[in-house]
């Protein structure tokens, strides 16, 4: 499967080495280039499904660094920038590489075998993202994603609903969210998460889906209109 990449960069001649670098790169996929974070912000809501961001962190209103700490679940990224300075500050946000321009083939290669290797590492410690395996009672259940409704935590175990009856597992909620799609379920409460695609309204502060309403907590409820906002702009 394809890394899919995009360039943040407002430098034509940067902008041009990275397209020919990633075109280069058989398992790499250019989704497009932008000039700016606003132009990012866009293509990000547009293109759920990017992996990895090379952005640069000096560039104009906003640095690469603020603006990729202000994004929820952001994808991954390869800083890239002129100023060496700059180098501690992306590795403090878990970044996969950092990039001193002018950089050769070679180097990029590397920051790019980096993020192959982590998402290989990934692939052979979580469940593939199509199904979970959840032990309930001594027995193990097979549970696609896409037949899960909601999520709610009671005490140290987690009920996950399906559309006509729910399994409870002893596990943590944190554990459980970590393990699904970010882009897909969205915590709307300290104890409730939803499946995104099951939501037919929303009703003050409840969520409705087709047999349950599901509670929106104050906390959550900014991070839950914004997440619901990418999704819509993803679906038009």
């Amino acid at each position: 499967m394809n890394i899919k990449c995009l360039v943040i960069d407002d430098e034509p001649s940067s902008q041009h080495i990275l397209k020919k670098f990633i075109d280069d790169v058989d398992f790499l996929e250019l989704i497009d280039v932008c000039n700016s974070a606003n132009d990012a912000l866009i293509k990000l809501k547009e293109h759920i499904d990017i992996d990895v961001l090379f952005l640069d962190i000096n560039m104009p209103k906003i640095s690469g660094l603020s603006f990729y700490k202000s994004l929820r679940n952001p994808p991954e990224v390869i800083f890239t920038t002129a100023y060496s300075q700059y180098a501690i500050d992306g590795f403090e946000v878990n970044a996969i590489d950092y990039l001193l321009k002018p950089f050769s083939f070679d180097r990029f290669l590397i920051a790019v075998n980096k993020l192959d290797k982590k998402k290989e590492d990934l692939e052979t410690t979580i469940p593939p993202n199509d199904f979970l395996l959840i032990k309930s009672n001594k027995v193990l259940h097979k549970i696609l994603l896409t037949d899960i409704i909601f999520l709610e935590a009671a005490g140290d175990y987690v009920k996950i609903y399906l559309e006509d009856k729910y399994i409870t597992t002893n596990t943590t909620f944190g554990n459980m969210l970590d393990s699904l799609p970010k882009r897909i379920f969205v915590r709307t409460h300290k104890s409730f998460a939803v499946n995104f695609k099951e939501i037919k309204s929303i009703s003050g502060n409840l969520i409705i889906t087709t047999n349950h309403k599901i509670p929106i907590g104050q906390k959550y409820k900014a991070e839950f209109l914004e997440f619901l906002d990418i999704n819509e702009s993803n679906k038009s």
